[in-house]
């Protein structure tokens, strides 16, 4: 379930490891380089205010929000509604890759 080799994809749902936001869950709503991401969370963290972080400091979940996948590739922009609603979503189905991620 979780794929720690893989490349992180606009969309995914990750923990934040590391730093002040340490144990929250993040949507990538951006890749910089290989090394860093975007990170949002619809809440303190919102889409216009996005953090850069090392992706080494996250754990990449293997699900990928379909919604704001494609809002983003259509649009270039996700509202924090659908961040917020993504993370909610993935919280209430996933609750044992959460444990596992921690």
């Amino acid at each position: 379930m979780i794929d720690p080799e893989s490349a992180p994809e606009i969309g995914q749902i990750v923990l934040v490891k590391r730093g002040r936001e340490a144990g929250n869950l993040a949507v990538i709503i951006g890749i910089i380089d290989q090394r860093f991401v975007l990170l949002a969370d619809g809440e303190r963290r919102k889409f216009d205010n996005a953090k850069k972080k090392n992706v080494s400091h996250t754990v990449l979940f293997s699900c990928v929000s379909d919604e704001v996948k494609r809002s983003i590739e259509e649009t270039g922009r996700v509202t924090n509604a659908k961040i917020r609603h993504a993370l909610l979503s993935f919280s209430r189905e996933q609750p044992e890759l959460l444990m596992e991620g921690e």
